[in-house]
Formats: C-alpha cells, structure tokens, sequence
C-alpha cells in the first residue's frame, strides 16, 4: 500500500438509492442526534497504553498515563500555574496495590475509569477547584489506601483537616489529604487507610488554610460541582457543536477535539489558552489567536472571546521609547496581525459592533505604529530571523531555521491586518484612517506580487533576505499568503505542489525532504540538537488545516479528507486521547508504518485548525453578519452521505444537514435566532442568495441537470422557490481542476541515507545543553 492510498476509502458507505422528499431537520422543537459525553469512553488496551489529561479551566492540569503505576515524567501529575503540585500516586485495598498495568481503562472527557479486581477507581477534577477526587468503588476488602508520591512533596504529617504535604514548587501552599467520607483514618508515615466505604480520597491545594472548608464544601456539593462540569462540557457536544454522520469516527472524534482543544481555555492569568500540554500551559499571541477561530469561533463563545481581546489588550506596549514590557516577551511579529484579524472575525461571526469601540485603540496603535516604525520602504513589515512561528533559537541566540526580514505569511498576515483594520476604522467612522490603510494594502498587494511572486516559474518564495534576494527553501509558509497572488496558475500550482511535496499522512511538513537543510526526525540526540530540526523538516500538525483549505478552494475535498480523517484517527486510536500532538517525525522510523508524534501532547492550534477546517472548509459555513450575510459553501466528501450539524452564529444558530443518494445531493438549512442573507456557493450552480428569516429552512435539491430551492417559514408554509441550470463556466473549471490534480498524492519519504543532518554522531549523545 502506497502512502498516499492509507485511509483513503475508511469511512465510506453505500449510497442511498432514491432522493429524499422529507425534511432531513427535526422540527421546530426537535433537537439533533446528541453525543452524551457518557456516550464518548474511549477503552485503551494496556499494550496500547496513552496519555491524558484534564484542566480545572482556572489554571492548572493532570497529565497521566493509563496504565503506568508511579510515572515519573518532568510533568506528570498535577501541575498548577506552570509550577509541578504532584506526580502521582498509588491505591490499593487491604494490603494490594491496584496496579494499573491490570485494569480495564476507559477514558472520558471528563474523568477516567480504572477497573481492577478488587475496585473501580474513577478520577475526577472540577471546575475552577483546585481539587482531585479518587473514587473507589465496588471494594471487595475491608479498606482502602493511598499514597502519594514523594518526588515533588514534603513528608506528609498530621493536620487539622487531613494530612498535610508542601509542594516543593509551590511552598506557600498546602497539598492535604483526606477520606471522601468524614470517617475515622489510620496515617502510618507514607500510605493513608480508611475503611472500605470511604468513597475514596480527596487531594486539595491551599494557600490560605482553607482544606477544611474546601472538603466540607465537596463533600457536601460534590454531585452537583459533577453534574456542573459534564452540563458545560456537553453544551459544547449538544449545543454548540452537535454533529450526526455515516462515518465510524467523524462524530465522536470531533466532539473529543472540541473538549480537549476547550480543557486549554483557562484563566491563568487573565482568560486565554494555553499554547499546549504538558509544558506550553501558558499564553503565547501567536498560538492563542492562531487557535482562537477553531476553538472559540466555531464553538459560539463569544463572550470568551471579548474576555481574551481584551486581557490580551492590557499587554500591549504604549510607550514609544521602551524595547519591551518587563516580564514580557514580544519576539514574534504575527501574533498582533492575528489579534487584529481575529477582532474582525469574531464581528463578522457575531454582528456586535459594540465591543469595538472599547478595543479599537489597541488596533489603531497596533497598524499606525507598525506603518510608523516596522516597515521598509517597500510597505513590507519587517522582522528579525526568528520572530516569525518558526522561532527556535539555539543558546537562546542562534535561529535553527533564519527566515530574512520579510517571510511571506508575515506579509500576508500584515495584508490582512490592514484590511480588517480599514474596515474597522469605517465602522468606528475614522473614514481617514480606513482610506489610508486601505491604501497602503493597495500598495502591498501589488509590491508583494511583483517581489514574492515568481509566474515564470509558477512559485511564490518563502522569504526575502535582508539584501533584498529571494530565498528558493520549500516550506508551507506561502499557503497562507495565496489569497495575495494574483495569478490562479501560481496558487492552483502551488496548492498541488505543497501536497506533494510537504503534506504526509500524518501531517505538513516545515522543509521539503530534498532540502540538504532537512531534518528528517524531531528528535534524534546522537545526529543533531532537536532545536535543528523544529522547523526543518519536523512536521507541524497546525499547518494541516491551512494546506486542507487550500485544497478545498480547489475543489478537492476529497484529497483534503484523507489527511483530516487521518487525524480524526489519531485522535481517537493513538497518542494522547481526544487530541492532536503538536509534531511529528516526517519519516517513520526504521521498520515502522507511521511517523512517531512528537512534542506536546495536545497542542492548542492544532486541534483548532482540525475543528476550523471542518466548519469553514468541508461544511462551508462563513459568517459575515457585518455585511449582512452567511456564506454557505459546502465541499462535502464523498466518504460522507449523511449529516445533521450546527453551529452558534451570532444570537442564534445555524442548523444544516447533507444526504447524498443515487439520484441527488440534498442541502438543507434552517436559521433559529436569527435571520440573514444566505449566499450560496453549491457544486457547478452559479452563486444565488436568499433572503432568510428566523425559524426559516432553506432545502436545496442538486441533480446532475439542475439545482432547485426552496424555502418554508416556521409554519410550513412556501415563501421563495429557484430553479437554476448548471453554470457551464463554473463547470468547466472545476473540470479543469479536477484532471489538473488527478493522481495527487500525499508526500513519500525518500529514506536517503547520505543526509548531511545524519552525517555526524554523537556518543553519548546531545542534550539541550549542548554546544556541538
């Protein structure tokens, strides 16, 4: 089997044989097929143990492995505002240890389940409380055990509410431990026993001596603070996001990525989210508004988003004399353009021009002063070698993969920043303000096709040098700039080109494989430092979404599919459960099928891209609610036959649903909430719009000959109906197309073994100390 052949076909179903006459919505009342978080438990072998992890939503983590008994990991365990609380710690009933390496584990989104022989163990964490509960159950025994592992705690000694340990990371606070139950306890120095029906074992942090109260509290709210947790977390599954299909892993693996993206919005300090688990649980620009479309748009939390525009605000640097802001760190020129861009998404999602007067300072300084002071003469915004996302530095100095001043997604974030903040100002009536960075995006735009875009050669470069050169290293970077280029050849060329070249199985790779640059694993101590190969070669989960959309602008949902499923796979067959790792080998390992994922376990942006690909890009869904319109431009694949979805889009939402038959392809839509304009974009038809009211559906059947819709009020009744002939025009490019990237494949590793990355060893081998 061929690289470009693995999961191709999963999925796929036979066709329905005829076309459907009835609504494929429930009615008005109804609700959609929901996916209980109940209903989510993914069961894991112990020869096929995995990580996981649950957040409090405040600020801190757990981080476990399923079946390893006293892990040891740098961030195993609870971890509370980048300080480690507490690797571990062991159960057991009468005088056995319940080894995890013998129990059947399944894993849900919002606890994990350990059956042994002689209990049932369930760990829970809580909302915004810092606070562990192990539950043992079913114990066939007279008592039950805990003990916690030493590694990063005090010896424990008696206290006034339970036993007492100072975290050596964090020695203002208190670790105590106690019994669920208010019973009677025996503490013999290292292991605390209660009688069997002790409910399990509570492990709270303190810093104010409140354990007491905290317990007293749980005990008594327990079920509740419980019933509290899984309500949010299926809102986001039933509400937000409920998704109904014919594919075996589509549903349940996009609910998973839709809670784990959720665990990362916390309010550490401020609201924001955290880059990733186990050791990005912090708030970086880039990542954050990287993320916040998939993980915050889509999902309808828009309340959250203001929360972290403006948080994120109060850290801009206003004075114009200093270099930075003490404690902060701002060595990275797309996070802003991001932030800005963002701002405008999340009104054009909402409608709500009222929150911009509050954060349009921080736009307006952000734009004036990058006009001001950070470009060159040619209107590009200019940058240090390491400031863009591949930002790795070696000794904290050297950039591993330097970039120029000018990369191409920074010119391109930097377009879009100029043209969402020109909009913006008009909004906000500074018509003068609009024109003129309306002009400098003229400008750029023109500056950028004729210095970034090479039409004899159909390529677009990834950076320019500070000399002014253009620099011929193949990375993905120039996906994200192809709405710039003005020659279809060169963004159609492009989009195929970097499938092939850089889109694995498992993901987008940062430098093409015949690079003499290339790196062909993340890590691999006895050839090189890992740093040297971050961004040349490793890939980058985040990138997928980017290189997918690009594929369905194409038309070629069905390439773009086998990388998402693939995905969706991992997510619920491999690595950490529910979530997307941050890299991953580009080559497989000797002997082995699949590349090895590497770096954080759940990284924010890349599940987020998983979760923007699939509303924006296979479904289609496009809010632009300032311009007064939704546009819905669905790019189903072929492995799919049915579904039912919705998403939140302003005060309401949007309800659609998909049937695919032998005869014809069936759309459907329904607004609640609200009315719009909806503008479609379906097949080889011409572009048509409906004016749209609330509690309308929308039913738009497509034959090979013709395309008819219609549309029913709440009460049934027939207001609107079309019928249109296929554009032949349309119809012509698509065909186009279509035979342009027949035979497309994914990226084949070369296994050279003459790699000049491979030509030196090291024994023993390098650390993150090394200087070689």
């Amino acid at each position: 089997m061929k690289f470009g052949q693995l999961f191709a076909v999963a999925g796929c179903t036979a066709l329905l044989g005829a076309c459907s006459n009835s609504s494929l919505l429930p009615g008005q009342d109804g609700t959609l097929s929901r996916l209980d978080v109940e209903d989510m438990g993914i069961a894991v072998a112990a020869d096929s143990q995995r990580e996981y992890s649950f957040t409090d939503k405040k600020a801190s983590f757990w981080y476990g492995m399923t079946h390893t008994d006293n892990w040891d990991d740098w961030h195993a365990g609870w971890n509370i505002a980048k300080r480690r609380l507490l690797s571990d710690y062991t159960v057991g009933v009468d005088g056995d240890t319940l080894s995890r390496r013998e129990a059947e584990v399944t894993v849900y989104p919002y606890k994990i389940d350990r059956v042994y022989t002689k209990a049932r163990e369930n760990f829970y964490m809580f909302d915004r409380v810092e606070l562990l509960y192990v539950e043992l159950s079913d114990v066939k025994g007279d008592s039950v055990w805990i003990e916690l592992s030493p590694r990063l705690i005090s010896a424990g000694k008696q206290g006034a509410a339970g036993i007492e340990f100072v975290p050596k990371e964090s020695a203002g606070g208190v670790i105590t431990l106690q019994p669920f139950k208010d019973v009677a306890y025996r503490w013999n120095g290292t292991r605390l026993m209660a009688p069997a029906d002790a409910g399990g074992f509570i492990i709270s942090y303190t810093e104010d001596g409140s354990a007491a109260q905290v317990a007293a509290l749980f005990r008594r709210d327990h079920e509740k603070m419980l019933r509290e947790r899984i309500d949010r977390m299926n809102a986001l599954v039933e509400k937000s996001n409920p998704l109904s299909s014919d594919n075996d892993t589509l549903d349940k693996a996009m609910a998973w990525i839709v809670l784990t993206t959720d665990e990362l919005i916390t309010c550490q300090q401020g609201n924001g989210i955290y880059a990733g688990l186990p050791w990005f649980n912090e708030y970086w620009g880039r990542d954050m508004f990287i993320t916040m479309p998939g993980a915050v748009f889509c999902t309808g939390q828009w309340e959250t988003a203001r929360s972290i525009f403006s948080d994120f605000a109060k850290f801009q640097d206003r004075n114009p004399e200093s270099e930075t802001l003490e404690g902060i760190i701002y060595n990275t020129a797309d996070g802003t353009p991001r932030f800005v861009t963002d701002v405008y998404e999340y009104m054009q999602y909402t409608g709500d021009t009222t929150y911009l007067a509050s954060i349009y300072p921080a736009i307006e300084l952000s734009i004036n002063s990058v006009i001001e002071h950070g470009t060159d003469a040619d209107g590009f915004l200019v940058h240090a070698d390491a400031d863009t996302w591949m930002d790795a530095k070696r000794q904290g100095k050297y950039p591993c993969s330097p970039r120029g001043n000018r990369a191409v997604d920074i010119q391109a974030l930097w377009y879009e920043q100029l043209r969402s903040g020109a909009k913006m100002a008009r909004i906000m009536g500074h018509d003068d303000e609009s024109r003129r960075w309306d002009l400098a995006a003229d400008s750029l735009l023109a500056t950028f096709n004729r210095m970034f875009v090479n039409t004899a050669d159909t390529l677009v470069y990834d950076h320019l040098n500070a000399d002014g050169t253009p620099d011929l290293q193949y990375r993905p970077n120039m996906l994200y700039a192809l709405d710039m280029v003005a020659d279809t050849a060169v963004v159609t060329k492009a989009t195929r080109d970097a499938w092939r070249r850089l889109v694995y199985p498992w993901g987008v790779a940062s430098l093409d494989q015949n690079d003499p640059q290339f790196h062909p694993y993340h890590e691999n101590w006895h050839h090189y430092h890992k740093d040297d190969a971050y961004h040349n070669g490793t890939v980058w989960l985040w990138n997928n979404g980017m290189a997918m959309q690009r594929m369905i602008e194409a038309g070629q949902q069905d390439i773009a599919w086998q990388l998402f499923e693939n995905m969706n796979r991992q997510a619920l067959y491999e690595g950490a459960v529910g979530s997307l790792s941050e890299n991953a080998d580009a080559w497989p390992r000797k002997g082995a099928q699949w590349a090895r994922r590497s770096g954080t376990f759940l990284q924010a942006w890349s599940n987020a891209e998983q979760i923007r690909v699939w509303y924006q890009g296979f479904l289609g869904i496009r809010p632009a609610l300032l311009d007064g319109c939704i546009t819905l431009a669905p790019r189903i694949p072929s492995a799919l036959n049915t579904l039912r979805y919705s998403e939140l889009i302003g005060n309401g939402s949007l309800l659609g649903a998909f049937e695919r038959t032998a005869d014809c392809r069936i759309y459907e839509y329904r607004l609640s909430g609200i009315a719009s304009r909806l503008k479609f974009d379906i097949e080889d038809f011409a572009t048509f719009d409906l004016a749209v009211t609330d509690g309308s559906t929308v039913r738009v059947k497509v034959t090979d000959s013709e395309l008819t819709a219609s549309v029913t009020d709440r009460d049934g009744k027939t207001t609107s109906k079309i019928a249109i002939a296929p554009d032949p025009a349309k119809a012509a490019r698509q065909q186009a197309m279509n035979r342009y990237f027949e035979g497309t494949h994914f990226a084949v590793p070369s296994m050279k073994e003459n790699l000049p990355s491979l030509s030196r060893y090291f024994d023993p081998p390098l650390d993150y100390s090394s200087i070689e």
